[in-house]
């Protein structure tokens, strides 16, 4: 394999990793109530239903932005 090759099955690896990370924080999330805040907005019907995030993304966006400004913070 060459080394493109090699480069981008690292990277699909990478991805894979951080994918399945934060798919299972979400759901472990989700279990204990993280997405059932007030301000999150569920609209249900006879046959559909809704369901907006809203407090729950606001949290989860201050809670990433204070991460990477650590993280880039410790990196000067």
């Amino acid at each position: 394999m060459n080394s493109f090759g090699n480069e981008l099955a690292k990277i699909l690896i990478y991805t894979g990793a951080i994918l399945l990370a934060a798919g299972v924080i979400f759901l472990l999330l989700g279990k204990i109530g993280f997405f059932r805040l007030p301000g999150d907005v569920e609209m249900t019907g006879k046959n559909w239903r809704i369901f907006i995030p809203i407090t729950s993304s606001v949290i989860i966006s201050i809670v990433l932005t204070l991460i990477l400004w650590a993280i880039s913070f410790l990196r000067r």
